[in-house]
């Protein structure tokens, strides 16, 4: 039954109801659950009303249950009641051949109970009597000596000693994140597009004396110590992921040469199954991870200070909204919260984590969908980007179709869209051309089972939205927030008739805008409140790891985190629709403030030829310039039919020698003309009017995106610092700069 409203709980048990009973009685909620209402009374001087959930308007709830307050609770409870049923489904991989197999083998709920419990005890044994553990120096050994009495006494200020983890998705890294969690150890986690001194800046500012990682990455990590003695001088284990064959011998006599001692994953169970340990459960104020964020300035990252409460809290936002499925799949990194929220809430319900094979790409996504055919999948923009250009290209502007074997898609997305835009939840099927053209779409892409895809990390744009619900008959729910919120704290709903918003906030926070009328952002604006974006309540972070200046800068004294994200909250149900980066901001010459990332959307959403687009504006010049990717084929395409090249000549020409002709003058003119005319809802001030053109300028290996593909724009100016000044040299070549 539900809590009365003094509770911090959103249910009640009295029957004593297995939880999964519970769920299906009363999850997802009404309508109302869809509302956000601004509470009476709680305006001041440049702040909004607080708007809380329609359901939760007289208190914010922090749990959804008493009794599921952390990681392991929930594991615990969902393992009592569906022990035989998947947990995770993954691909075995052959490491012979170097090849995954192409079946799926489960793996039961019971026995990874088993695996992380083993595993937990496990490493503290293997730590406890680490040979190189030296506690009369440093202090993460001397939490190892006292794990198992001071347990109990962790909070955000006084943890355990940390777990690394540094693999891309796979089942043994939950398996160490549950483990981790049921004995109250907090662990963090690397990730490969960190690079070698944010990785040395991580192990040496957290102390953590262990890595579970994949076997590529055991030699990298003694490297790293080899290079910093001092720094690492902590780390004295490493456990693989991978089997350790004969061959590895050399690679564990490497580690000990650096005071390491290499395992592999089942050779610390069976220390676990050799001494066993019984859990040692963590409470609500447990430091449960510290997950770093590179974040787009380029600094070192920032670790997020996230409670077991942030995560037990996040249950009482996704249930009463979120559609249960039989299972997700895991493609979004683990190192990133996003998927780590999806990960716990997915298991929460009993449903199945499916991995993708080992040493997966982006590339290598399909071929796992089409083998696992999952129901849900959380992806972010610029692959939901990617899939509606292949669509468009393959039907309603495929060169190859007749004008009327084109009118039949056009025609049938169209009537689909509007029905979907007619009301929330209409999903505007067609029994039989759904069956006939939609499926052979869907199965393209392995979405033959797909209900719905969740989506975050960077705006979408609501077109994109209504094209890809309507092309594969799914649901596709936007959501926002950030590793500081543990992940999302609002979702839209997968079939909205407007999307666009990121739904409104949930039950466990509470929201507020504060003004920026310098950038004419105001309480009063048009349709709702707009300026930057605080939340409070029990998903937010506790600060940042050794950090209290930065924290100080982000939490105020009165708890509300400061998002730096620029926002509107719906004046007729509330909903929050995220509009750009408060520090995104610039201005131009003739006074004009511009929102690049807003634009970005904007022509990237129109125009399939852009993969990529970083906008700078310059404070001295009235106009904007953009560095714009185009892949190799598009070039060509572009050229052959806008300039009307000769498509054989183009195929023949070198890549320097197709970048340097694209680049030209008249060629660019051409370009910028045939982009600005597909975003006629900007203004003159808001196109480009010069542009440089790569493959692929935005890379990972140049530092100027983050690893979600956010550009770090401060460094992507000083990298582009040349091309940048060319263009401004040049000047506008397309309109009048000064519209």
């Amino acid at each position: 039954m539900l809590a009365p409203d003094s509770s911090p709980f959103v249910l009640e048990n009295p029957e004593k109801l297995p939880t999964l009973e519970l769920y299906r009685r009363y999850f997802p909620f009404d309508n109302d659950v869809y509302k956000a209402v601004p509470v009476e009374g709680t305006q001041s001087e440049g702040l909004s009303p607080i708007y809380r959930n329609k359901k939760t308007v007289k208190r914010i709830k922090t749990f959804l249950l008493e009794g599921l307050e952390t990681v392991h609770d929930i594991f615990e409870d969902i393992v009592s009641q569906v022990p035989d049923s998947p947990c995770f489904k993954y691909r075995p991989y052959d490491y012979k051949s170097g090849k995954s197999e192409d079946v799926y083998k489960p793996i039961s709920f019971a026995e990874v109970q088993q695996m992380k419990n083993d595993l937990g005890a496990g490493i503290l044994y293997s730590l406890q009597n680490n040979p190189f553990k030296n506690s009369q120096v440093h202090e993460s050994h001397r939490k190892i000596d006292n794990h198992v009495s001071d347990y109990k006494t962790y909070d955000c200020d006084n943890h355990s000693f940390v777990v690394t983890l540094y693999s891309s998705n796979r089942y043994e890294w939950i398996v160490t994140d549950l483990a981790c969690a049921s004995f109250a150890i907090t662990d963090t986690a690397l990730y490969d597009t960190l690079g070698e001194s944010a990785s040395e800046f991580i192990l040496s500012l957290t102390q953590s004396p262990i890595v579970v990682c994949s076997k590529q990455h055991v030699r990298g990590l003694i490297d790293l110590k080899r290079k910093f003695p001092k720094e690492l001088a902590p780390l004295i284990s490493i456990v693989s992921m991978d089997p350790l064959f004969i061959e590895d011998r050399p690679l564990v006599e490497l580690g000990e040469k650096s005071q390491i001692k290499v395992f592999d994953f089942d050779q610390v169970m069976g220390l676990g199954r050799l001494f066993p340990l019984e859990n040692l459960p963590p409470n609500a104020s447990t430091m449960y991870t510290i997950s770093f964020t590179s974040g787009t300035t380029g600094s070192n990252p920032k670790g997020v200070c996230l409670t077991q409460e942030n995560a037990g809290s996040t249950l009482s936002f996704l249930l009463p909204q979120v559609l249960s499925t039989p299972d997700a799949f895991s493609f979004l990194p683990y190192a990133h919260i996003f998927e780590r929220e999806t990960a716990l809430i997915t298991m929460a319900t009993g449903a199945c984590l499916v991995m993708p094979q080992l040493n997966y790409t982006p590339l290598t996504l399909i071929e796992d969908l089409k083998l696992a055919k999952p129901t849900r999948i959380s992806l972010v923009p610029r692959i939901l980007n990617k899939f509606e250009a292949v669509i468009k290209s393959n039907t309603i502007n495929n060169p190859n179709f007749s004008d009327f074997k084109k009118s039949i898609f056009t025609n049938l997305f169209n009537s689909k869209m509007d029905d979907q835009c007619h009301a929330d939840g209409n999903e505007g099927r067609r029994l039989i051309l759904d069956k006939l053209i939609i499926n052979k779409i869907k199965t393209q892409f392995g979405f033959d089972n797909i209900n719905y895809v969740i989506t975050g990390s960077a705006p979408i744009d609501p077109e994109t939205v209504r094209f890809l619900k309507a092309s594969l008959q799914i649901g596709v729910s936007q959501g926002y927030g950030c590793t500081e919120t543990f992940a999302g704290m609002c979702l839209s709903r997968p079939f909205e008739a407007n999307p666009g918003s990121s739904g409104c906030t949930a039950g466990n926070t509470e929201i507020q805008i504060r003004e920026i009328p310098e950038m004419n952002y105001t309480l009063q604006d048009e349709g709702g409140p707009r300026g930057e974006l605080l939340i409070r309540g029990s998903q937010i972070f506790k600060g940042y790891y050794k950090d209290p200046e930065e924290t100080a800068k982000a939490l105020d004294s009165e708890g509300w985190f400061h998002t730096g994200d620029v926002a509107r909250i719906d004046a007729v149900d509330g909903k929050i629709t995220i509009i750009d980066r408060v520090k995104n901001f610039f201005k131009l010459a003739q006074g004009e403030y511009i929102a690049p990332e807003s634009i970005e959307n904007n022509y990237q959403s129109n125009n399939p030829i852009l993969s990529q687009m970083f906008i700078h504006g310059d404070s001295l010049k009235d106009y904007l310039v953009a560095v714009l990717g185009i892949d190799k084929a598009s070039q060509i395409e572009f050229l052959a039919k806008q300039c009307k090249l000769s498509p054989k000549q183009l195929t023949s020409l070198t890549d320097e020698a197709l970048l340097k002709l694209i680049n030209e003058k008249n060629n660019k003119r051409t370009l910028l003309s045939f982009l600005n005319k597909s975003v006629p809802q900007l203004k003159g001030f808001q196109k480009i009017k010069n542009a440089y053109i790569e493959f692929e300028p935005l890379t990972l290996e140049r530092d100027v995106v983050t690893p979600t593909m956010k550009v770090k724009r401060p460094i992507a100016k000083k990298f582009f610092s040349d091309v940048l000044s060319s263009m401004y040299k040049e000047g506008p070549i397309s309109g009048d700069a000064k519209l």
